[in-house]
């Protein structure tokens, strides 16, 4: 066999055609595994491109490993278009093909015709060399991918409206590479970004093509290429590369190892953690975000070695400047779990990292917490309150969270321009001014009307998200800034107060009425029916009717069930002004009137 590393203009502008037999799987790929991921990645690279146009020295952009795959050479008549069947990855060419066709679509209407004519050359054989039609395109699908495949290769963006997955992910791409070129600033026109992804997609992606040779043994080499060994972690090989250099500065290895990379070493740090698609072992995590925070760019997982190594160690004259900032902020990002409950770091880190898990901020929050960031505490917590809020924001109008990556990076290359003191009004008038649908800041009034309209309680999935908003309105009614005055720590459960079961005892003359019975069902899940509880309810008292009813005055009322088994101030306010009943009209006043309190928890400029 023979092993090549090819560039997607390498592999696809020859005149090709890579067939997936017949035997292979469908398409699997998805969006939360695969898709977004890969558009991450070579989105940082396209914005790495972009910053180096700017620079007066820039420096090279370094390539994105993109994977393997497997090609196994067919027989066929010379002057014809030459035929390999893919023995292995053709999930990643057929996704390679729809990101190019992508971006071809995209660039044609908002780029230059010249970059779009790259991408065409990479998706599409010229028509008039080829025989028949199935030889245009460069990747031919099993049967049960053509058809969708064929429309998403097509010229007419319309034709690829489909639930396939091909038609998706097509959809998919388009979508986000549009949506990154129109956020163009400055001289960043849309076509000159286009021009940067058009060079990232055609000489920046690398791939390993392993080419059979007659008498290889396709699936011998199948079972090697996914052998179950012990891979090198990106901390080994970064450890690798400082001693390496240690060694050339004639300094003591092991002396280095005990003072510094021992902050680095044990359980904790080897523990895997899930990050997207993937468990990665903490350690590999960290150094991702550290990288992430000190190079203020987005690092993907598979470049942290890369990058520790040609951004950070390049050019260092004493490895112990990086190992002494390396240590402080591994301990540093050890504690950010540890924070008081009460602090704004401490709510910060369980609202958005816990419970909203957009680990996406970790390499703001390390930045603002290490020791060297200089930043004093009311900035700092300024800019944290900001960012909470935004993000909380978004969350309740049902805004995309996906462009939270690129947002953090932007504003900690912001923040690391201006004085510490500076930070937290920097923070506020980043996130203020950003104007597109991805960013923006939502308004006093769209919470507000967002919260009015939502079924609260379901569409805040996973339900802890709903849970910590009800928190954060239980604490906004105390006063001391002590651990005793948030709830977050015990174990709270939510309830409804107008029960989902509201048929037995709650039906108020309307279960006849199909269009009163489908509002009362939105209702009851909407924020102003809902509360805390320090203890469930019995099943039978929380579907009891709101007082006890006259003729059985021994059965316990959701009131007094309430006042019984809580002593939260949510659960007092509720008992306290409603005595005598508990309405779709009451529901609706609390919606409006918690919602304005959620504006003023997280608070906007």
């Amino acid at each position: 066999m023979q092993a090549n590393t090819l560039t997607p203009q390498k592999l696809f502008e020859p005149q090709v055609r890579y067939v997936i037999p017949v035997f292979q799987r469908p398409y699997v790929w998805d969006v939360d595994k695969q898709w977004e991921p890969l558009w991450s990645d070579v989105r940082a690279v396209a914005d790495e491109l972009l910053d180096a146009q700017h620079q007066q020295h820039p420096a090279e952009v370094p390539a994105h490993f993109l994977g393997a795959v497997v090609l196994d050479q067919q027989p066929n008549p010379s002057g014809f278009i030459q035929v390999r069947h893919v023995i292995d990855g053709q999930q990643r060419l057929i996704t390679l093909q729809l990101l190019l066709n992508a971006a071809r679509q995209v660039t044609e209407t908002h780029g230059r015709s010249r970059d779009a004519a790259l991408m065409r050359t990479l998706v599409r054989n010229p028509e008039h060399i080829v025989d028949s039609d199935d030889e245009v395109l460069k990747v031919w699908p099993i049967l049960a991918d053509r058809a969708p495949f064929q429309a998403a290769m097509d010229d007419d963006v319309t034709n690829d409206d489909g639930e396939h997955r091909v038609s998706q992910a097509i959809k998919f791409l388009r979508q986000r590479i549009e949506a990154w070129a129109l956020e163009a600033e400055g001289d960043d026109e849309p076509a000159t970004r286009l021009r940067a992804l058009t060079m990232a997609l055609a000489l920046h992606l690398k791939l390993v093509v392993i080419d059979l040779q007659p008498g290889d043994n396709a699936q011998a080499i199948f079972e090697a290429l996914n052998d179950r060994g012990a891979p090198l972690l990106a901390a080994d090989l970064v450890k690798n590369a400082v001693f390496q250099a240690a060694e050339r500065q004639k300094l003591n290895a092991e002396q280095l190892d005990r003072e510094y990379w021992d902050a680095l070493a044990g359980d904790f740090w080897r523990e895997e953690l899930r990050q997207g698609r993937l468990l990665r072992p903490r350690i590999d995590v960290f150094l991702n975000y550290w990288l992430t925070m000190r190079r203020a760019h987005l690092v993907p997982s598979d470049r942290v070695f890369t990058d520790f190594r040609d951004h950070v160690l390049q050019g260092v004259d004493d490895v112990r400047t990086v190992l002494t900032d390396l240590r402080a902020d591994a301990l540093c990002y050890r504690q950010l779990s540890e924070q008081p409950p009460y602090s704004v770091p401490g709510t910060f880190y369980y609202r958005v990292i816990e419970v909203m898990d957009i680990a996406a901020t970790m390499p703001l929050l390390l930045w603002l917490q290490r020791p060297g960031s200089g930043v004093p505490e009311h900035a700092r917590d300024q800019a944290l309150t900001a960012v909470e809020s935004w993000l909380v924001r978004r969350m309740l109008c049902r805004m995309t969270l996906s462009d939270t990556n690129s947002v953090v990076v932007e504003l900690v290359r912001h923040l690391q321009q201006v004085p510490p003191s500076d930070v937290g009004l920097t923070a506020e008038r980043y996130l203020a001014d950003q104007a597109g649908d991805s960013r923006r800041w939502p308004t006093d009034d769209e919470v507000i009307d967002a919260l009015k309209r939502i079924r609260f309680y379901t569409v805040m999935s996973p339900r802890r998200r709903a849970r910590m908003v009800l928190e954060a309105l239980e604490d906004s009614y105390r006063t001391p800034k002590t651990e005793e005055a948030h709830c977050r720590r015990r174990e709270l459960s939510i309830e409804h107060v107008m029960p989902q079961s509201w048929q037995h005892h709650w039906s108020d003359g309307i279960a006849d009425d199909p269009g009163a019975v489908q509002e009362r069902n939105h209702r009851v899940h909407t924020l102003g029916n809902l509360t805390l509880l320090t203890n469930r309810l019995n099943p039978v008292v929380s579907n009891n009717p709101w007082l006890a009813p006259a003729e059985n005055p021994e059965t316990e009322g959701k009131r007094q069930a309430l006042s019984a088994h809580s002593v939260l101030l949510l659960n007092k306010q509720l008992v306290d002004e409603h005595p005598d009943g508990w309405s779709d009209e009451d529901i609706d006043k609390r919606t409006e009137r918690l919602a304005r309190q959620v504006t003023r928890i997280w608070r906007r400029p």
